[in-house]
């Protein structure tokens, strides 16, 4: 066996089929690459106008929603004129200023008595915001004015305690 190892025979053999194999891989095409140079500018592109356009859509959008916000408080605005000229036409009515002032002032026409009348238990049967639009203006006007004093000293103090707190 060792001398057919070298005979000339096996050497061609071998000879041949080595030949045949770089044949066989030449006639092979290569393996293109999935990505081309095309491919790859074409997705350069498109993430180019994906970048460029993503910041004016944005806007876009923005301002549309910016335009129905300023549409919407046209029309509230609208409708409170309405309301506010349908209130100023009342006000040019004699009766119902009279009647307002009746309501809310406690007015009497001349020649009547005005009552008001208490039940003398002190607890209001009223619900709160009734029972408020029934007193008299001048406790309201009281009422606010010490509700505004209080709350001003109350941020007076607030003012020193944290004036105080950073000098320590």
């Amino acid at each position: 066996m060792p001398a057919d190892r070298f005979s000339t025979a096996t050497r061609l053999k071998a000879l041949g089929e080595q030949a045949a194999a770089r044949v066989h891989r030449a006639k092979r095409r290569p393996r293109r690459n999935r990505l081309t140079g095309r491919a790859a500018l074409l997705a350069l592109v498109m993430c180019s106008l994906v970048v460029a356009l993503a910041y004016p859509i944005r806007q876009y959008i923005s301002q549309r929603s910016d335009i129905a916000d300023q549409r919407r408080k046209a029309q509230d605005a609208a409708a409170a004129l309405d309301r506010l000229r349908d209130e100023k036409a009342r006000w040019q009515d004699p009766a119902y200023v009279r009647q307002q002032a009746r309501r809310h002032l406690h007015y009497v026409m001349p020649d009547e008595t005005g009552y008001i009348v208490q039940d003398g238990t002190g607890v209001r049967a009223a619900p709160k915001g009734a029972a408020a639009a029934q007193r008299p203006w001048y406790d309201k006007l009281w009422e606010d004015a010490d509700r505004a004093d209080a709350a001003d000293h109350a941020a007076t103090a607030h003012a020193r305690d944290t004036t105080a707190a950073t000098k320590r």
